[in-house]
């Protein structure tokens, strides 16, 4: 049966089954999209994976900062608190400029909120947070839900 079909084909088109000009473009477009999508995933988790490594930073930063000092101790300053603690971990400064740009966007005072628990019986403080990963349409139409990204850092308590 495949016989005969071939030699149809062959004798109906023959000029047609002699020439390949258009193999190439059939064969990339078939590839094409395929590679498109690898790529653009590749690039949405690699983009996943650096706010994750910018928020870690920020949580450590805030951590470092909380264990050199203790709001409640007799040696506070107004500059010791949690919320410099946040303005450090969301920008990297505690005084940043107006406008400043955050680390991670999406992730700010006004949008996401970090958790600090203060210095335990172990002598630790912990900054914790969860960060709502903002996705391309890609994710949205492989199906794929909203991304929390969770971290937290443990610091042990120096004083200053």
């Amino acid at each position: 049966m495949m016989g005969l079909r071939y030699s149809i084909f062959r004798r109906v088109c023959p000029r047609l089954w002699r020439q390949d000009e258009g193999a190439v473009l059939a064969e990339a477009l078939l590839a094409v999209p395929f590679v498109t999508l690898f790529a653009a995933g590749i690039l949405e988790f690699g983009n996943i994976f650096w706010e994750r490594m910018q928020i870690d930073a920020g949580l450590r930063d805030a951590g470092r900062y909380l264990s050199r000092c203790r709001p409640t101790s007799p040696t506070y300053s107004a500059n010791c608190s949690t919320a410099t603690a946040k303005l450090i971990a969301f920008y990297g400064t505690q005084a940043p400029a107006e406008g400043a740009s955050l680390r991670v966007r999406g992730w700010g005072p006004d949008l996401a909120d970090i958790t600090v628990i203060p210095v335990d019986a172990d002598g630790t403080v912990t900054v914790q947070t969860a960060h709502l990963y903002e996705t391309s349409p890609l994710f949205a139409w492989l199906g794929i839900d909203a991304i929390t990204i969770n971290s937290s850092h443990e610091e042990r308590y120096m004083g200053w």
